[in-house]
């Protein structure tokens, strides 16, 4: 990278150059240059826009637009030589297309700010990312449903407070995950809306003395429309504390999916196994199977909220317009944006590939009373209020405990001296298979019940755009 000692943009007003550590300090070239595709999308469409209201010629269009595509194609193919002195993408890319075209570069920046051509490059460049997040989002609920639908009828015992509650299947359980990645999903396209508008046309601040059509440029960038204020424009970042917050939303619920993933590999649970290629071992511990997937996106949830703390707190005291702070931005959202793709990524290739083990499942369910509350209300059905049903079970728990027996593996006789109203159709409701068949209502974990919930869930993904 190369160094320059006056950005010739504006050294026109100063009359020494720019102190070299402070040249550095205040570029973002180093870090804003990802948005190269973005900022060059922009001017095509900025040039475009000027020739259809007559303050470009169509050679000077045609110019610009063959300048920034050779531009585009170097810095594709390593040969762009960027420059710290010139600050940031836009003035890199603009010296570059006017040293290629002559005076015409110049031209380009007419009737724009970079104030409203970063603010553009931003929501360009978010877009696209939404877009492909979007994308891992919707494959991840693929595998998960696809897992689902295989694993319905296999039972384990749903948690509360981590303590056995009652049984539930596997496949009922993995649809609770894509729950929340359909809202999360939900959240992304919501989103998306609000980045979806036009900042450029705003220029600095208070928009621009020439006839510019930014319905015009509206529609060749793709986006809905032009913003509505230029002060607002140049200024708001809501868009990136929107999609971070999303995105810290996202990354709650991988971390809560890693964390089960986490406990049901681990030797206490053995709930399931997880692909080799996703887990590393020990040096020194040659039995070890680290399920380092999911704990590293545990960890990088972390990050996310940061970066969420970091673009509200650098926006909270900020005056109207725009500010250096907001160069600020881009670093937490790009990291933002990075982190939860290939969170995304990596659980999307590994999710359709969990082991259910089902034998431990089973036997786990067995172990914790699972089919407590089955008891109670089947004592309720015989006429018996709730409150003494639960006195009942409660104290039939407590011989099993003693007597290291769950309630399904007590006899006839041992679960009547609990209550007169016990007779042997109690069975039908302590069995495991019994307990989950029971739950036969729509968002129940009976096993015809999650299939049902899969077809819906797949015809959701087969509805987006």
């Amino acid at each position: 990278m190369t160094d320059q000692s006056t950005n010739a943009s504006w050294g026109g007003r100063f009359s020494e150059p720019t102190d070299a550590f402070v040249a550095r300090y205040t570029a973002s070239v180093d870090f804003d240059q990802r948005m190269y595709r973005h900022d060059i999308q922009g001017s095509v469409a900025h040039a475009r826009m000027l020739a259809h209201v007559g303050v470009l010629s169509n050679d000077e269009r045609d110019d610009i637009i063959r300048g920034l595509e050779e531009v585009r194609i170097e810095i594709e193919r390593g040969d762009f030589d960027w420059s710290i002195a010139l600050e940031d993408v836009h003035m890199n890319i603009e010296a570059a297309l006017t040293a290629k075209i002559g005076i015409t570069g110049k031209k380009l920046h007419t009737g724009r700010s970079r104030n409203d051509q970063v603010a553009t490059d931003i929501r360009l460049y978010l877009r696209d990312e939404i877009d492909l997040i979007s994308a891992e989002l919707t494959r991840l609920q693929q595998g998960l449903i696809e897992l689902a639908k295989r694993e319905a009828d296999t039972i384990m015992p749903g948690f509360t407070h981590l303590q056995t509650a009652q049984p539930v299947t596997f496949g009922h359980h993995l649809l609770a995950w894509n729950a929340m990645l359909e809202r999360d999903y939900a959240r992304l396209q919501d989103c998306r809306k609000r980045v979806n508008q036009l900042p450029l046309g705003a220029a600095a601040l208070a928009g621009t003395t020439y006839p510019i059509d930014r319905f015009y440029t509206a529609e060749l960038l793709g986006f809905d429309a032009p913003t509505e204020n230029s002060l607002d424009s140049v200024s708001d970042r809501d868009f990136a504390i929107e999609f971070t917050s999303a995105a810290a939303l996202i990354m709650m619920h991988m971390s809560r999916f890693s964390e089960e993933l986490v406990l049901w590999a681990s030797a206490q649970f053995r709930f399931i196994d997880l692909p080799d290629r996703f887990c590393t071992g020990s040096s020194i511990m040659p039995q070890k199977k680290n399920p380092d997937v999911p704990e590293l996106v545990r960890g990088k949830t972390g990050r996310v909220y940061g970066h969420l703390v970091s673009l509200l707190t650098l926006m909270k005291s900020q005056p109207l317009a725009y500010n250096k702070d907001n160069q600020e931005d881009k670093e937490p959202l790009f990291d933002t944006v990075d982190t939860l793709r290939d969170s995304l990524r990596a659980f999307a290739d590994m999710a359709p590939h969990l082991q259910a083990r089902r034998d431990d499942m089973r036997d786990a369910a067995k172990r914790g009373f699972s089919t407590a509350t089955d008891l109670a209300d089947y004592v309720v059905r015989k006429g018996i209020p709730f409150r003494d049903a639960h006195e009942i079970v409660g104290k039939a728990v407590a011989y099993g405990l003693e007597q290291g027996k769950d309630l399904s593996d007590m006899t006839l006789e041992e679960l009547q001296q609990f209550s007169d109203e016990i007779t042997v159709d109690v069975f039908d409701v302590l069995t495991l298979e019994g307990s989950v068949a029971a739950r036969d209502h729509i968002g129940g974990t009976a096993p015809d019940q999650v299939r049902a919930a899969a077809v819906r869930a797949q015809n959701m993904l087969a509805s987006r755009p």
